[in-house]
């Protein structure tokens, strides 16, 4: 299968803080560090199990935006296939 090539908009957040949404009770946040067929990949990246806590996705990010991405990852290699939305951290609305 041939590798497809990263959409613009993907492109252009290439280097930027982002959040990821993904089906499963995990939230993803870090530099978005490349984009191929198969995998989001993130450096600095925060891993966070929101079934650990008892705040929301929304406040989690939030707090994220607000106090800085807290990485307990160097580096996160996440299934397109997963991910229900991906947004840059500056688009999140306090």
């Amino acid at each position: 299968m041939p590798e497809l090539s990263p959409s613009l908009s993907l492109q252009q957040l290439i280097g930027q803080p982002v959040v990821l949404d993904v089906t499963s009770p995990y939230v993803y946040l870090g530099t978005l560090a490349e984009v191929d067929h198969k995998y989001l990949i993130l450096t600095d990246a925060d891993v966070h199990d929101l079934r650990d806590t008892k705040t929301t996705r929304e406040l989690y990010v939030l707090d994220s935006k607000r106090h800085g991405i807290s990485a307990n990852r160097d580096r996160v290699l996440v299934s397109r296939g997963e991910v229900v939305s991906l947004s840059a951290l500056a688009d999140v609305v306090e």
